[in-house]
């Protein structure tokens, strides 16, 4: 039976987040046919609900307020619960992000619906939908199917593919009030430590460092090498820890878990709680000096060697393969 699913889009730096697409292609498979309603907060953000309609959405929502500048957990559940109120849709879909980690089991609790987190991938559509997530660190996964009643989906980025963009798709962008009021926490303004550049967490190519890389300054190559393939810079907690990064770059049970379509690991050893967060990447290339390294055995391309040597051969490589493409 077809269903109208609600989907929360991501704004970030006056953009929207590549996670908001793959979520209403999410959407549309859950909906069997039914109404795909995208939904947006922020302020000033109107301009960019016509992408969510190109992406696949049959209509969208905005609410505009100066409190939804930056999330909040009160403001934005107020103005999601207004939205699921007037709507009544059977699903909702979020981003797996830290927005949506936060909100959706916070919604979720008050109207007391289901919740399904961390789905990597849907089998079937509509009734029949049956939700993959990774439990125990990714060791495992499990098939989830709800019965009845409202249902809040969570998508992990770089997993659900989005549909293909239709610049001339068009569907109805509704201005709607919501007046959003005693807030325990306004943000007035976000200043981030972490590198400017490609999102870490939907990042299609990333380049990590460990503890081999010794210092800070022995990141420089491993960016150079990301900036060349269009990627970004990640981190072991090793290498955090040491101080020779941020922690917004931490990759692993304790930090971001990404699924690129190439991970990088340069001077990383492989402890477990890493491995929990990119052992799904599409891709694995391990450079490391130790071959008996625990990286290697998740690793689909494997280099024995000092990252120091092995990461300037790639860049020269790559450079001359660009000159000559």
């Amino acid at each position: 039976m077809s269903k109208k699913v609600l989907v929360l889009g991501e704004v970030r730096d006056g953009a929207l987040r590549n996670v908001s697409f793959e979520a209403i292609a999410a959407a549309k498979q859950i909906s069997d046919g039914g109404e795909v309603v995208a939904a947006l907060f922020g302020d000033q953000v109107a301009d960019l609900a016509k992408e969510l309609i190109a992406y696949g959405a049959d209509r969208a929502l905005v609410v505009e307020h100066p409190h939804l500048k930056f999330y909040t957990s009160d403001g934005y559940s107020q103005a999601l619960l207004a939205l699921i109120e007037q709507e009544k849709p059977e699903g909702i879909v979020i981003g797996h992000t830290a927005l949506g980690k936060d909100l959706s089991p916070k919604v979720a609790s008050r109207l007391q619906a289901a919740l399904i987190s961390d789905v990597t991938e849907i089998e079937g559509s509509g009734d029949d939908a049956v939700f993959v997530r990774p439990i125990y660190s990714g060791k495992a996964f499990e098939k989830v199917k709800f019965k009845e009643g409202l249902v809040f989906i969570t998508v992990r980025p770089n997993n659900i593919a989005p549909l293909e963009k239709d610049a001339g798709r068009t569907g109805d962008v509704q201005s709607v009030s919501v007046d959003i009021k005693n807030l325990r926490t306004i943000v007035k303004e976000v200043v981030r430590n972490a590198s400017t550049g490609v999102d870490l967490s939907e990042a299609k190519v990333i380049v990590s460092g460990g503890r081999g890389v010794k210092s800070a300054e022995g990141f420089k190559p491993l960016k150079e090498l990301a900036d060349l393939l269009g990627g970004a810079v990640g981190a072991s907690r090793g290498a955090c820890d040491a101080g020779y990064c941020d922690y917004a770059m931490q990759i692993g049970q304790t930090g971001k878990v990404v699924t690129p379509d190439l991970y990088i690991a340069c001077g990383i050893s492989g402890a477990i709680q890493h491995l929990a967060g990119m052992s799904n990447s599409k891709v694995i290339v391990a450079i490391n000096k130790d071959p008996e390294a625990n990286i290697f055995k998740v690793a689909d391309y494997g280099i024995v060697g000092d990252l120091f040597e092995v990461v300037p051969l790639l860049i020269e490589e790559i450079k001359a393969l660009k000159v000559n493409a």
